[in-house]
């Protein structure tokens, strides 16, 4: 393969990264574009570097944990919301998370803020980027880069639509009728849309909606710009950068367009140019596929820096409804550590829906068959994708996760529960605020939008939140604080860190039970499953059979040599001397 020639290296290992770069951007661009756009991607990134007076990540340690939250999730007549969301943050959360991922606060048309106009100013009903600053001081912020598509209200769009530079190369105008009955749909609209232009009717590439146009990225110049906007956001606070819907990002006629080795290789591009600046980012791919899809955005270790835990999500939430763990016990006996200098993000909620994909070949149909119904009893819904046979199949569960655990205080154990098993799993947890705060189904938002995925976007007044969480007898304020006082204990254990080792000791429908190590620190995870009283009988290894220990949630002595006894969904994270 062709070589370019060595720089001066800042880093020990600046030239090989170089190298490497500039064979990404040959497989991607050829050889005679790579030498030309490797200089402008480098000048922009090292640009960025030097115009700003940015540290690494200032809560990049052992006890990592993440808010998610859109900027408008508390509102308030008397101030933007963005400066409300501050204000909580600072008299509710500062001890409990180390980073904020505010979600897409961009000028927008569609979809909660994934469809972006403008992607370097602050939509002016959230508030301004001096807001965004005020959340920097206290907190890591994530931002989205939103990079598989634009709005149609775009410039670049309009661009396209006036047959002028630079936009009328930037997306992708799909001639003919091309075979793409192998192209993976998350959604069941159609792939392709028809627009009006100067030169007249054409068909551009709509993977989520005719609202939101894929960008093309064969055009060098797609990238150039996104460098650009990527850097902005760091200067503007941002130390880590999801990438939206990444896994759809390169098409190839033929193919089913997704993860292809051209999507790899420009997310290794990305990585690279961080490395060899040294900017101080961590990069997290959103890629809601099936699991060893999924974390293959790991790469060698030199793609992203941390990977949505993907499966997790719905294997915690049928093993809590259904009272049966064996599909999630078996995962996690799998389950391969990430490679060094990389992490999971685990969650059990998000913005968006519950993914189904990631089920795939972990449960038998039938059982995500039941999850599904459950849901739907629930008051929840499940938005459909066509399958490559053209049949449609539910793509994901849209619900509020406390509405999914059945809505009551009846219900505050298992959720809990569930909480406390994902804070302890190895990687780095994020936590939904609606669900941090037992938010139900929002089904007005879900008439109002005509959007399945507005049932779990719900948003506070903030003095009726403030309301709600100050009465100890809400279940608003119980859940909460339950949940806040899992993290505070969370926070201090080097055992939980990102990078602490995780090993299962066994598992099956009744309960999981794994060892969390640090050199300074062992807990030992035990998780009950079922809805009444039992008792568990460690194995008989030297280190589980030291007498007795102590359970870090109730501050208890457990007889580790003796049958634990159990409550109903109760977790242990149970200290090993």
């Amino acid at each position: 393969m062709p070589m370019k020639p060595e720089t001066s290296a800042r880093h020990p290992m600046r030239a090989q990264w170089e190298y490497e770069l500039f064979q990404y951007l040959v497989q991607l661009y050829g050889e005679g574009q790579a030498n030309h756009l490797q200089d402008r991607l480098l000048g922009i990134v090292e640009n960025a570097l030097l115009h700003s007076s940015a540290t690494a990540p200032q809560h990049q340690n052992q006890t990592e944990t993440m808010l998610i939250c859109y900027g408008d999730t508390l509102i308030d007549d008397a101030a933007a919301p963005l400066h409300v969301l501050a204000e909580f943050a600072e008299s509710q959360l500062d001890d409990l998370f180390s980073c904020i991922h505010i979600l897409p606060f961009f000028p927008y048309s569609s979809d909660d803020g994934f469809a972006i106009i403008d992607y370097q100013t602050v939509r002016k009903d959230l508030g301004d980027w001096r807001n965004v600053t005020r959340l920097g001081e206290k907190f890591d912020l994530m931002f989205d880069l939103v990079i598989n598509h634009c709005s149609r209200e775009n410039a670049w769009f309009t661009d396209f639509l006036a047959d002028q530079g630079p936009g009328n190369r930037f997306f992708h105008e799909i001639l003919g009728h091309p075979d793409l009955d192998a192209v993976v749909r998350p959604r069941n609209t159609p792939l392709l849309t028809s627009v009006n232009t100067t030169s007249g009717p054409k068909q551009v590439w709509t993977t989520f909606s005719d609202d939101q146009v894929d960008l093309n990225f064969a055009n060098p110049e797609v990238l150039i710009c996104f460098t650009e906007i990527l850097c902005n956001y760091f200067m503007r606070g941002a130390r880590y950068i999801r990438l939206d819907a990444i896994a759809f990002l390169w098409k190839r006629i033929g193919s089913n367009c997704m993860s292809l080795p051209e999507t790899h290789a420009l997310v290794r591009i990305l990585r690279r140019l961080i490395d060899i600046v040294g900017l101080p980012l961590t990069l997290l791919t959103e890629t809601n596929v099936p699991h060893d899809e999924n974390v293959s955005y790991f790469g060698d270790g030199d793609e992203a820096h941390m990977v949505y835990q993907f499966s997790l999500a719905p294997l915690l939430l049928y093993a809590y409804l259904f009272n049966d763990g064996k599909a999630l016990s078996e995962w996690a006996k799998d389950l391969q550590p990430a490679p060094d200098g990389c992490s999971y993000l685990n969650f059990i909620a998000t913005h968006d829906g519950i993914g189904l994909r990631p089920l795939e070949g972990l449960m038998p149909e039938s059982e995500i068959r039941a999850l599904t119904e459950v849901i739907h009893q629930r008051g929840g819904f499940s938005s459909m994708r066509t399958d490559a046979n053209g049949n449609e199949k539910p793509y994901e569960l849209n619900v509020a996760l406390f509405s999914a655990f059945g809505g009551t205080s009846e219900n505050i154990d298992a959720y809990v529960a569930a909480h406390q098993l994902l804070l302890a799993f190895q990687g780095v947890p994020g936590i939904y605020l609606n669900a941090l705060v037992a938010s139900s189904n929002d089904l007005r938002k879900v008439e109002s939008t005509g959007r399945l995925r507005s049932i779990n976007r719900g948003q506070w007044a903030f003095p009726d939140l403030c309301s709600e969480l100050a009465n100890q007898d809400t279940t608003h304020a119980k859940v909460f604080a339950r949940l806040t006082n899992s993290l505070r204990i969370r926070n201090k254990q080097p055992a939980f860190g990102a990078e602490a080792s995780q090993r299962v000791i066994c598992g099956d429908a009744q309960c999981l039970v794994f060892l969390r190590e640090h050199e300074t620190q062992s807990i030992l995870v035990i998780a009950s499953f079922l809805n009444d009283h039992h008792h568990l009988q460690l194995p008989q290894t030297a280190e589980l059979t030291r007498g007795t220990a102590r359970d870090l949630l109730t501050d208890s002595i457990v007889q580790l040599d003796h049958s634990i006894p159990l409550l109903p969904h109760q977790v242990l994270w149970i200290e090993l001397s």
